[in-house]
């Protein structure tokens, strides 16, 4: 019983943490695939749009049911032009971030969100923050 006493509170840390850390890797995983589904749907979304960061930023929220929508945080950049937030609308097709969509060049979405390592009160990552980036080819 002394030893029992002794080591169940080790194990029990231990446990804790092992799954503790299996639901940050989780978020990562998901935060990558829906990073992934965000910059399929950006890539194919040329002419059909006037703001393609709402529409990119709505695919990733879509993804990642399990992520907290508002502690998501995008970044995109549009053949070299650099937008932040979940949208950069424009007036038409043709003018602003919609315009940028140009077949053959690289659209960026790098999307953060923030993860916990606590257990039992102590954070063992304090500031840790989850990032996913893709590159697609403008289709």
């Amino acid at each position: 019983m002394v030893e029992m006493a002794l080591a169940l509170p080790v194990l029990l840390l231990v446990l804790t943490g092992i799954l503790t850390f299996g639901v940050a890797f989780n978020n990562y995983v998901s935060l990558t695939e829906a990073t992934s589904v965000g910059g399929r749907a950006l890539a194919i979304s040329r002419g059909a749009t006037t703001d393609p960061c709402s529409l990119a930023s709505s695919a990733v929220i879509a993804a990642a049911p399990l992520l907290t929508s508002a502690n998501l945080t995008f970044s995109f950049s549009l053949n070299g032009t650099a937008y932040s937030g979940t949208s950069c609308s424009s007036a038409s097709t043709t003018t602003g971030a919609a315009a940028n969509l140009v077949q053959g060049s690289n659209a960026v979405i790098t999307v953060t969100y923030p993860c916990s390592l606590v257990v039992y009160g102590n954070n063992y990552a304090s500031g840790c923050t989850l990032q996913a980036q893709i590159t697609e080819l403008v289709q």
